[in-house]
């Protein structure tokens, strides 16, 4: 119990002094992770329409030719904001793996539990846009963030950051542990 609370303490002045270092204005966003992992937390959280637009019909969690034109649209518009290819890749596989960690959870617990499956079932077709919108962004803070993420420092900040932002949108366990996946490949240092 002693050391949970150490650990509760250290967090609390970790998230403190990542507060006050926030930047103070939309040109510092290089030594912030605070907008790049929230945009993440709005991707997971439209996980929950997705799967409610998917549950029940034949179209698949796993979208492997949706996925693949992620995937070669930041791989082709990287360089352009100065990202390794590669890198920016590695990150949006990220987002995905934590989409369908969502849909996988939600449709286990609607399965269990159908009274709890949705009613009304999304349009898609309204939700991708939407997910696009996301996805710029997300590239967009890759490239704001690059020193940030490259340095040793990033592993705790990134930590600290998905703590407050998970907080900050209330997720349950499902979701935060999908954010945490979702932000695993923010940091290319070390």
């Amino acid at each position: 119990m002693r050391l949970r609370s150490l650990l509760v303490s250290v967090t609390a002045v970790l998230a403190g002094s990542l507060l006050f270092a926030a930047p103070a204005s939309a040109s510092d966003t290089s030594t912030s992770l605070w907008r790049l992992t929230d945009l993440a937390a709005q991707r997971v959280a439209i996980a929950d329409q997705v799967a409610a637009a998917k549950y029940g019909t034949p179209s698949p969690i796993d979208d492997p030719a949706r996925e693949q034109q992620i995937y070669d649209s930041v791989a082709a518009r990287a360089p352009q904001l100065g990202l390794a290819p590669a890198d920016a890749v590695r990150f949006f596989r990220a987002q995905i793996e934590a989409n369908k960690l969502v849909q996988r959870g939600l449709y286990a617990r609607w399965d269990a539990h159908p009274a709890e499956a949705p009613s009304t079932r999304p349009d898609l077709g309204q939700i991708r846009p939407v997910i696009d919108g996301l996805n710029t962004g997300l590239l967009t803070e890759l490239a704001a963030t690059i020193p940030v993420r490259a340095a040793r420092s990033c592993p705790l900040r990134q930590l600290v950051t998905a703590s407050i932002v998970d907080g900050f949108h209330r997720f349950g366990a499902l979701h935060a542990r999908a954010l945490g996946e979702a932000t695993s490949a923010t940091c290319t240092a070390g």
